[in-house]
């Protein structure tokens, strides 16, 4: 496509302004509307963008034929109707976490997107920053081994949601970045989640999931509105190295180290000590030079290139669908006191 591909942004709340800015700084999109019921909340956002229309009325979006794409930033209960309007109306979708509050909804809308040859997107805004997107390049492309284990921690003293608990508020960025990075025949296979509401606010604010891959691994995730300092790493294990994430130090954001444990091959024989077949490789600690850009740029950029190579976004419906169902078994499991719950 050689024209820019025409975009409107539906949502001027908390999310949509970023959603604006970045997509006037992508030169792949052109933003002709911004979409929401509060009218003059839409016109502030705009500002100077006086190429940009505002409008109250998604229907006004969704006839303009100038309009290729839509971008929906609005709460979790609209996604269904306002996806599945806008591609019955034609358009590609980006669409904020998560694609619906529903996997068997969010499906119709993958299937309905597929059938359409219409790019539908998660906006999994992790999987776009350089960090992530350098993890993905090394665990696909065996620079780590054979993963061993994951261990997450995503911690602050956060805003206790209104309306949904910690688990489906913080462990989706999680979630959405091991589906990422991940190769393709590695899947989680059954989870188990323990939580807590320690200081009674009515939904859970510690969660604990465990994951179990379809290789044998196991992943650990800790998300905790309630702790003092914020905390934000990843720690990858490889048979042949490991990468750890700290997405809070900008000098050393990925670090991949040649080291860990081996197993030296041949039988264990009657009399011979389990250790003497186990060996530490103590390498070198590698710091890529990664550059530091806004992910959300990457996002749109992103979208914009699926569409005009006809292809399926990297973070694609069916992406989103398989961290729905993750979500709900993981509630299902902590609904019944922790117990293992296959996928």
């Amino acid at each position: 496509m050689s024209s820019p591909i025409g975009l409107a942004v539906i949502g001027a709340g908390y999310w949509g302004p970023n959603l604006v800015r970045n997509a006037q700084a992508t030169p792949a999109l052109r933003l002709e509307w911004l979409c929401d019921l509060d009218l003059g909340r839409a016109r502030s956002v705009l500002g100077s963008y006086s190429t940009v229309r505002a409008t109250a009325s998604v229907e006004q979006v969704l006839a303009d034929p100038s309009v290729a794409a839509v971008a929906i930033a609005t709460p979790a209960a609209t996604h269904f109707e306002l996806v599945r309007a806008a591609l019955e109306a034609g358009k590609h979708v980006l669409v904020e976490k998560p694609l619906t509050p529903d996997a068997e909804e969010a499906g119709k809308l993958v299937e309905l997107a597929e059938e359409s040859g219409l790019a539908l997107m998660l906006d999994h805004t992790y999987c776009y920053t350089p960090a992530v997107r350098h993890i993905r390049e090394l665990v696909r492309g065996g620079g780590v081994g054979d993963v061993q284990f994951i261990d997450s921690v995503r911690i602050n003293l956060g805003l206790v949601q209104p309306d949904v608990d910690v688990l489906w508020d913080l462990a989706p960025h999680d979630l959405s970045i091991l589906d990422f990075v991940l190769p393709d025949d590695v899947r989680p296979i059954a989870v188990a989640t323990h939580g807590a509401d320690p200081i009674g606010a009515g939904r859970t604010c510690v969660a604990y999931l465990t994951l179990w891959l379809s290789t044998g691994s196991i992943a650990h995730i800790h998300v905790n509105w309630l702790s003092p300092t914020k905390i934000r790493t990843m720690v990858l294990g490889g048979s042949r190295r490991t990468v750890v994430w700290d997405d809070l130090n900008p000098s050393q954001r990925v670090g991949v180290y040649d080291r860990g444990v081996d197993r030296r091959p041949g039988e264990l024989g009657p009399d011979e000590r389990h250790r003497a077949l186990i060996s530490y490789r103590l390498g070198d600690i590698h710091v890529p030079a990664l550059p530091e850009g806004e992910a959300l740029r990457g996002v749109m950029s992103e979208f914009a290139s699926a569409i005009a190579e006809g292809r399926a976004p990297l973070t694609d419906g069916r992406s989103g669908l398989r961290i729905l169902r993750l979500l709900e078994a993981a509630s299902r499991s902590l609904n019944n006191g922790g117990v293992r719950v296959e996928l």
